[in-house]
């Protein structure tokens, strides 16, 4: 009987697919690297369009500020719900297919957004966008760490959060230059266009499977395995991380993609055109500042500094830099809406820890675990900013006083704060308990048991 043939059969089953050989750092970088990141360009371009659209936006549908904070984080609500799932898929069937689905799924959302008619219609159809675009960040990760070394993770994962920085930079000034051209509902359109387009390269160039040296044995468990990712919950390394840069990354997402520029407007009063320069340089300095991140946390880890010493250290800056906006540092309002997103960069740190310290079929499920813990705090921290500057009364110009905004920033400040101060105590008690440890002396270890 033939070994392929199973008793009964008609006729043998075909062999499994062999996995594919290793790939070269240039064919790496053209057909993993290179398509995964277009997509979280694409993702973070979209997330942070509002920002660039709010005037437009507020003109068509006369929204307060909470209503354009619940339009523009119902984005970060759906991405959340979007995450469980999209982790469990990855590591099921691979980031080359799921992308095809899901950013096919963002299509349909963009063309929905175009044609929306009201504050209702905008909000699912943005809802929409967020579901289909939750996979491109963790879909990258999951790509980059099945053909890259762990060693290289943490720069490697910097040059692609630099992309998502260029994907938000271009929300800004080149966003400004299309609406010469085209009214947003036509710039959601050609969005549409570039986010099947996307999906459509991604599953033409991206290689299945993964390297012979890391395929994993194939499994017949469900692919619904809920205990494998209550157990990324469980993990130590998991909680310390989130306890720390969680909040100041959901920070940095709910703010940065959209009230830095309601702030350059009401506050610092600038022009259209300023805030659109403003938003350019600071999405500029994301680019610059995760690959200094990547590359520092590399330097410093071969030096035996833990990555997340090096993230507790720029989160100290991160909230320094928001007391500013709390203390209404007039000089220089350029330099603290510049400073936020270069600063901010700091939190993307985590996944880079996260995926070191996971075992390598769990990246795909660590990744989404944490950016449903990030997006959920996004919706929050957007939805919510909004909701503190309703509190008071607008002018004619519908500009908020800038006491609104210190309010909104000292409530954020106050909820990053906890996290920083228990990762100090942490590390004092365990410099404390290793002090405590500290070896015996050979001549000292001797004289003891002589005596015993």
């Amino acid at each position: 009987m033939d070994a392929d043939a199973q008793p009964g059969a008609g006729a043998a089953l075909p062999a499994p697919a062999a996995p594919p050989g290793p790939l070269s750092g240039r064919a790496v970088f053209c057909l993993v690297f290179l398509p995964f990141a277009l997509g979280h360009y694409l993702s973070c371009l979209m997330r942070t369009v509002n920002a660039m659209l709010a005037p437009q936006l507020v003109a068509a549908l006369a929204l307060s500020p909470g209503q354009l904070g619940l339009l523009t984080s119902a984005f970060f609500f759906a991405f959340a719900l979007a995450q469980l799932p999209v982790g469990i898929a990855l590591d099921h069937f691979g980031p080359r297919r799921v992308q095809l689905l899901l950013l096919m799924v963002a299509a349909v959302g963009a063309l929905a957004f175009a044609g929306g008619r009201d504050f209702a219609q905008l909000m699912c159809a943005r809802a929409i966008i967020g579901l289909g675009l939750g996979g491109c960040f963790m879909s990258a990760v999951k790509a980059i760490s099945t053909w890259i070394s762990p060693a290289r993770l943490p720069s490697v994962q910097g040059y692609l959060i630099a992309v998502g920085g260029l994907g938000a930079a271009s929300a800004t000034l080149p966003v400004r230059l299309a609406l010469h051209y085209v009214d947003w509902r036509g710039l959601f359109v050609a969005l549409a266009v570039a986010a099947a387009g996307t999906g459509l390269l991604i599953y033409l160039l991206a290689p299945a499977g993964a390297p012979a040296s890391r395929a994993a044995a194939p499994s017949r468990r469900p692919a619904l395995d809920l205990r494998a990712v209550l157990a990324v919950y469980r993990e130590p390394a998991f909680r310390e991380t989130a306890s720390l840069v969680l909040i100041p990354h959901t920070v940095f997402f709910g703010i940065q993609g959209l009230w830095i520029g309601r702030w350059l407007t009401d506050v610092a009063h600038f022009s259209e055109a300023a805030v659109a320069y403003l938003l350019y340089l600071g999405m500029a300095a994301v680019i610059f500042g995760a690959i200094f991140v990547g590359m520092v946390t590399e330097w410093t880890g071969r030096r035996g500094i833990h990555p997340l010493t090096v993230a507790a250290c720029g989160i100290a800056v991160f909230i320094a830099v928001q007391l500013g906006f709390v203390l209404n540092y007039a000089p220089s309002y350029q330099m603290l809406s510049v400073l936020f997103t270069l600063v901010g960069t700091i939190t993307g740190i985590e996944y880079a820890i996260i995926a070191q310290s996971m075992p390598s079929a769990l990246t795909g499920r660590a990744a989404t675990c944490l950016n449903l813990l990030i997006f959920l705090g996004a919706f929050g921290v957007q939805a919510g900013f909004g909701q503190i500057v309703d509190c008071w009364r607008p002018n004619l110009m519908h500009q908020y006083p800038p006491q609104a905004y210190r309010a909104a920033f000292g409530a954020l400040v106050a909820l990053q704060l906890p996290g920083l101060v228990l990762f100090l105590l942490r590390r004092r008690a365990q410099a404390a308990l290793s002090g405590k440890m500290t070896p015996i002396p050979a001549n000292r270890i001797t004289s003891t048991n002589n005596t015993r």
